[in-house]
């Protein structure tokens, strides 16, 4: 079988991409005559230097950033998902078992923003939707994630927005604990997602077919598994996290909906653009279809293709 290469530079390295991380690992991009290289930007911002260069043929990352980007000179088709939740989580000092989001009135937030503003702008969506003004929250932004957690567990803050990884790294520390699970509380949603610049969409079309399929696969396959099924993928990517830690944020992924499906909600991205326009991120909220192209979805089958 001759190899085709499909190049993704993505945004971060984080266990919500597991679907993809476990394609490889299967060897289900292998058995379509697909080589995949992926690499994690840092800073993310780099995914799209590499999209204009032609290192990578694919970005993954935010939905937000399209977004930002749609109807400017930069144009970009995003065609499918890895993540149909957000899986993130808001952490406080103490355990609140009747967290509301009313509780924060008053209150000092720490939302990462290094690696973008969706922890923040999700979280100000889920208080709006809430009927609570983000305004009568104090946030802190823009710093990056360790910078934060450090700076939390040190005294700063009443509570912190995290990735569902580190969200259990402080439970386990017993620094922080989840009052907030947004794969609980915050519906459906296109978190991550994948990308191209759309003068080579066309020309992509074939590999991308093949490596959704594959992702469609290993999502199906990730519905059946037990954490201790996948730990050892678990460990090889992030050896120096403990495996209880990442057994734990992979358990809340699994029985959410996060890793259902490839095929990005119509509803959910629209939700997601109001929201990002009432952050004013947006000039415009784009509709799903002016955001969105479904014709490899489309094309996939999640039928297995022999070795």
């Amino acid at each position: 079988m001759t190899m085709s290469k499909l190049t993704i530079s993505a945004t971060a390295h984080g266990q919500n991409y597991l679907p993809q991380y476990y394609a490889d690992h299967l060897g289900l991009f292998a058995e379509r005559g697909l080589h995949v290289e992926a690499t994690a930007r840092d800073p993310w911002t780099g995914v799209l230097d590499d999209l204009d260069s032609g290192v990578a043929d694919v970005a993954l990352g935010g939905l937000w950033v399209p977004a930002m980007y749609w109807n400017t000179p930069r144009e970009l088709t995003v065609f499918a998902q890895v993540n149909h939740q957000f899986p993130k989580a808001l952490v406080t000092r103490t355990p609140r078992p009747d967290f509301t989001w009313s509780d924060l009135v008053g209150r000092t937030v720490l939302a990462p923003g290094i690696g973008g503003s969706a922890p923040y702008a999700f979280t100000a969506g889920l208080i709006r939707e809430a009927d609570v003004d983000p305004a009568s929250i104090t946030f802190l932004r823009d710093l990056s994630t360790p910078m934060f957690v450090e700076l939390f567990e040190a005294g700063l803050g009443d509570a912190i927005v995290l990735d569902l990884t580190t969200a259990e790294a402080l439970q386990a520390r017993g620094t922080g604990f989840i009052a907030d699970d947004y794969t609980q509380s915050g519906g459906i949603g296109p978190n991550s997602v994948y990308y191209c610049r759309s003068d080579r969409f066309h020309e992509l079309s074939d590999g991308i077919v093949d490596f959704v399929a594959a992702l469609q696969e290993s999502m199906t396959l990730l519905g059946s598994v037990t954490v201790a099924e996948v730990e050892g993928v678990l460990v090889d990517h992030w050896p120096t996290m403990p495996l209880p830690v990442l057994a734990a944020s992979c358990r809340r992924m699994l029985e959410s909906q996060t890793w259902d499906t490839v095929r990005i909600d119509a509803d959910a991205s629209d939700r997601w653009m109001r929201i990002l326009h009432e952050e004013k991120m947006i000039r415009t909220a784009p509709s799903f279809a002016e955001l969105v192209d479904s014709s490899i979805v489309d094309r996939i089958s999640t039928t297995r293709v022999p070795a």
